[in-house]
């Protein structure tokens, strides 16, 4: 049977509950339990991916399709394991369910009502993620802050949920903040008592406090906590301030927080190999040389709209021993005109992807600019996109050429929705969404940093490439370098001219890993990487060979 771990936080969003629920799935997993992850968000969309990315940062997309938080990127990355649509609950999921059912009948006239029905709801997904993926424990982080209204909810089902399945099967963890004032000299813990009191008044007792705060807790300090919150004086878990959010489950490994909860847990005692993971953190603080980035899009104005396109660029980093230096381009700014005011001194380019027509043509001539300069250049979905509609305009000169997204009446509809995806007209969950194989042609870049003939890679776009353009495509020197395994769907597109000109229609960042990272990526910072030392005087191979491919079986 599954245990299970429920993550609350307190005073303030955003204190990294997704971090620490990360970070606990490492240790355990580093002890050898199989660990699953689940987030409970309190927001009444049915899923963010209709969410504007300045509300919500990156929508995450797992194998199956799913379109979630952020978090569940986190979770992935930490634990190595892939992560579903069961790992996902909104408050507009549940209330739709449990909507559904009254409709078709299934409680039997009774009135529907918060509990027990929303609440039997929220704790029969928590079940069936256990059941479905039998992990030795289940980590759920529920959204928000203790005492948000529209958490409640949540936080009573999990209250119910230790009397359901016994107390030894339950750990309740509360992240909070201890404040450091400047002008008393010293830090408080009056907030985390009112988190706490607070979580109380719900039912809820808490077994472990995760103190965030920019300096360690004095002895002092975790005794006042444990006095007034009745955690025990070892649960109470300093959470410092890290340069690096991978070297979280280190510091929450010196602070016993596995240990504790698997003290708490009833499970066996187990060294943990942390091996690698201290390897990676060592290679994070010591690179040989820095690497100039950009980072050209439309979100930029919140870093969490990009954010594994970010790791994925900062596990390539870490793996050839260099410093990301990630210059943040407001794809709007290049629209006037000044681009080598933006771009000068850049290693390499990276568009991401994005949705509308903002920004589109800054893009555009950021792909220009990295095209006619030799710069090493990653295209991600709408990168690969607006890579087609620069070489559309500026090399196959094809008049008012575009993306039917972008202009519905253009005449040269390079980029078109596919006819099944005609008539369309709801925005959530229509897209190609979810693992698709792709077939490598030999002979290309792609296939050097794959070395694989069929890989599996993540979606979320509607818009393709149109066919009608593909023989002018490939005739003007271009290289389709993947396909759909039938072949209809052009999947990688790169410059066979240029050092390093690749682009892909699906999202390789969300397969990327600190342990391995996405072959892509890692290609692209190994040609930055030569671009920052020299310019290239023609293009040239990469001889790099991944040790283990994500995206690939």
């Amino acid at each position: 049977m599954s245990k299970f771990v429920f993550v609350t936080g307190g005073v303030v969003s955003s204190i990294g509950k997704g971090i620490v629920a990360a970070s606990l799935g490492r240790l355990l997993k580093s002890r050898g339990y199989s660990v699953s992850i689940l987030k409970l968000d309190p927001y009444i969309n049915v899923d963010p991916g209709t969410l504007s990315p300045f509300q919500h940062g990156e929508v995450f997309v797992t194998q199956d399709g799913a379109e979630t938080d952020l978090d569940l990127g986190h979770y992935e990355r930490f634990t190595d394991t892939s992560m579903s649509r069961l790992n996902s609950v909104t408050t507009g999921s549940i209330y739709q369910a449990v909507i559904n059912k009254e409709r078709r009948g299934e409680y039997h006239g009774s009135t529907v009502q918060v509990i027990p029905h929303i609440t039997n709801e929220i704790k029969e997904r928590i079940h069936r993620v256990a059941k479905n993926t039998n992990p030795d424990v289940v980590i759920t982080e529920i959204g928000g802050t203790v005492g948000d209204i529209e958490s409640l909810p949540f936080l009573e089902a999990i209250r119910q949920f230790r009397k359901d399945v016994r107390r030894q099967n339950v750990v309740y963890m509360h992240v909070t903040l201890i404040p450091w004032i400047p002008s008393a000299g010293e830090m408080k813990t009056k907030p985390t008592q009112h988190s706490v009191k607070e979580l109380r008044s719900i039912g809820i007792q808490p077994d472990i406090l995760v103190c965030r705060c920019d300096r360690p807790l004095s002895l002092g300090m975790k005794e006042k906590l444990s006095e007034f919150c009745n955690v025990p004086e070892e649960c109470v878990i300093t959470a410092q301030d890290a340069k690096s959010i991978y070297e979280v489950p280190l510091m929450m490994e010196n602070e016993g927080l596995a240990e504790q909860t698997i003290n708490l847990l009833q499970l066996e005692h187990r060294q943990p190999d942390l091996t690698q993971w201290e390897t990676l953190v060592k290679r994070l603080y010591s690179p040989s040389h820095k690497i100039d980035i950009a980072l050209v899009g439309k979100y930029v104005r919140l870093n969490d709209a990009y954010l594994s396109v970010v790791e994925a660029l900062r596990h390539a980093a870490i793996s050839i021993g260099s410093d990301l230096n990630l210059r943040w381009i407001n794809s709007e700014d290049l629209e006037s005109g000044n681009i080598e005011n933006y771009l000068t001194g850049i290693n390499g380019i990276v568009v991401p992807g994005g949705f509308g027509i903002r920004g589109v043509d800054g893009k555009i001539a950021a792909i220009q600019y990295a095209k006619q300069h030799k710069i090493p250049f990653l295209g991600l979905c709408l990168g690969m996109q607006c890579a087609v509609i620069e070489w559309a305009r500026n090399t196959a000169r094809l008049e008012n050429a575009n993306s039917a997204e972008f202009d519905p009446n253009t005449t040269n509809p390079v980029i078109n929705l596919l006819p099944e995806q005609q008539d369309v007209i709801d925005l959530g969950g229509t897209m190609r969404l979810g693992l698709y194989p792709c077939r490598v042609n030999p002979d290309t870049l792609a296939f050097k940093l794959y070395q694989q003939q069929v890989i599996y890679e993540r979606h979320r776009h509607r818009y393709e490439f149109n066919n009608a353009y593909r023989n002018l495509f490939l005739e003007s020197g271009y290289a389709i370098s993947g396909t759909s395994p039938d072949g209809r769907l052009v999947e990688m597109i790169e410059l066979p001219s240029h050092p390093f000109f690749i682009a892909s229609q699906f999202h390789p960042e969300f397969q990327s890993r600190p342990s391995s990272p996405h072959p892509l990526f890692h290609g692209f910072m190994e040609a930055a990487s030569i671009q920052g030392k020299h310019d290239f005087p023609e293009a040239q191979a990469l001889d790099w060979v991944p040790e283990k491919v994500a995206g690939t079986t």
